[in-house]
């Protein structure tokens, strides 16, 4: 059965989609924890991080790192942090997260809840800056 993830990749379910190439895909995070957080994911349904093979994982990676730098000039933060939880959702991810203190990456905080004008923005405004 497909992940909530490859039905977002395959646009069975609607996403604000940031970036996609042939083999990552990378998405806001319609539950944020800050604005502009961002989940980055293979394409390929995989569930744990380090069972992704290592070609795949260094690409995840570098592909996430030109997210993180759009996310980065479109909304205002210090930084931009990265978590791999992976309890949410049975296929490797990352979360890009904008950070101004270290509170804005503890996943116990409430989650935002965001209209869907303002995802479209924030979208918008990250995309712009790939």
């Amino acid at each position: 059965m497909s992940t909530i993830f490859t039905k977002i990749i395959q646009g069975e379910i609607p996403s604000y989609k940031i970036a996609e190439d042939e083999r990552y895909f990378a998405f806001l995070d319609i539950f944020p924890l800050a604005k502009g957080h961002v989940l980055v994911v293979p394409k390929a349904e995989v569930d744990r991080i380090f069972d992704v093979d290592d070609e795949t994982l260094a690409g995840l990676m570098l592909f996430a790192k030109k997210v993180a730098i759009a996310i980065e000039k479109a909304i205002p933060c210090q930084r931009v942090g990265i978590a791999v939880i992976g309890l949410e959702v049975p296929h490797a991810h990352i979360h890009l997260i904008p950070l101004n203190t270290i509170e804005d990456i503890n996943f116990t905080n409430p989650k935002l809840k965001l209209e869907k004008e303002e995802l479209s923005n924030i979208a918008a405004a990250i995309t712009a800056q790939l």
